[in-house]
């Protein structure tokens, strides 16, 4: 008797699928003085080392974090970014960003060493009022983008504004 199955069913009796990832993937590399991808801030919930250079971290959706991405030649900086973006759940819409699957809602994507430290100087600024970066309000992310975009100031992220954004945050669940 064979293993195969009988003709009628080739090809359409298949196993079944692993459910769907629901995490989102960030590639980090760090190569000395050439490349480095980090995660600024977010809370990751899986690591997987590649290798001595490269790892991944696993973020579950509706998960904030900064993604910094910088890369130098033998004449010095030829790229400085930031994306701070939020992950999102399977089926749901996502813009891409280069090393991040699938993707993510992008809440500020900064270009450019002068620019991305701005960002980097507010992020230490909402630090230092005792929060984490990683459960501010999305729209505060937003407002940084447009401000340094325009070349203006960002307003600072008050303890009454995350205050506001839990209250609403908790209203809307």
């Amino acid at each position: 008797m064979s293993d195969r199955p009988p003709p009628r069913l080739r090809g359409r009796h298949r196993p079944s699928l692993p459910p769907r990832d629901t995490l989102t993937h960030v590639e980090l590399t760090w190569v000395e003085r050439q490349i480095e991808h980090g995660i600024r801030f977010g809370r990751d919930v899986e690591e997987q080392v590649l290798d001595r250079r490269r790892r991944v971290l696993s973020f579950p959706p509706d998960i904030t974090l900064a993604f910094v991405r910088w890369a130098a030649n033998d004449y010095g900086t030829i790229v400085s970014r930031i994306d701070i973006l939020r992950t999102v759940a399977p089926g749901r819409p996502y813009q891409t960003v280069p090393a991040v699957r699938p993707g993510g809602d992008i809440l500020l994507t900064i270009g450019g060493w002068p620019k991305v430290e701005k960002v980097l100087q507010v992020i230490d600024a909402v630090e230092a009022h005792g929060l984490n970066p990683a459960e501010t309000s999305p729209d505060y992310w937003r407002h940084v983008h447009n401000r340094i975009t325009a070349g203006q100031q960002p307003r600072l992220y008050t303890a009454g504004q995350h205050q506001a954004f839990l209250l609403r945050r908790r209203a809307t669940l």
